[in-house]
């Protein structure tokens, strides 16, 4: 039987009683969304490794988010009439970002089977 939400979300607040509720609430989005077998998340050890690469993929996305906003920022300053390719491949890369983190929370696509 699959792990609920419920429980896995008890589970974590064990793990990590600082949490806050709405990081239980993110982390239990991602780990389903990352896992597509939720009777891994029923293993403590391995709870907390899927936690782990969960926790660096999506500071990955939001480093890049960050790094993104800005450019954009700055591309929003500019006269889109007058675009160069560099800022064109800018555009590109900032939607590549956004659907990162829009997999990890949504679960569209999953990231790994």
């Amino acid at each position: 039987m699959s792990i609920s939400c419920h429980e896995l979300a008890r589970r974590i607040e064990e793990l990590q009683p600082e949490a806050l509720p709405r990081d239980v609430a993110r982390l239990c989005l991602l780990l389903t969304n990352y896992r597509h077998d939720l009777d891994e998340l029923e293993d403590d050890s391995r709870l907390t490794e899927l936690w782990q690469e969960v926790g660096i993929r999506l500071q990955a996305a939001t480093d890049q988010h960050a790094a993104m906003t800005a450019d954009l920022e700055e591309l929003a300053r500019a006269n889109p009439r007058q675009f160069t390719l560099d800022q064109i491949w800018t555009l590109i890369r900032a939607i590549k970002v956004q659907s990162q983190v829009l997999q990890l929370y949504v679960g569209k696509q999953p990231m790994q089977d």
